[in-house]
């Protein structure tokens, strides 16, 4: 499903992401879970079970925790 480093995972209810910015490449699909810097913080996802079809490709949901902030 890498398809050279296009979309392999849907990120979801993270409040900040819409949008194309929800599609991402995860190099292990098997993870638990993703980190995802944004400006001054990280959102943080779960693996789900559940999959979705954008653009005719199937992708693993991840679903939105948390955030936290980058130290200075």
């Amino acid at each position: 499903m890498n398809d050279n480093g296009g979309p392999n995972v849907f990120l979801t209810g993270a409040p900040a992401l819409t949008g194309a910015a929800q599609l991402r490449y995860v190099p292990d699909l098997d993870a638990a879970k993703v980190k995802v810097p944004l400006g001054n913080r990280y959102e943080h996802f779960e693996a789900s079970a559940e999959t979705t079809h954008v653009d005719d490709r199937e992708l693993r949901v991840f679903v939105w925790t948390h955030s936290t902030y980058v130290a200075e």
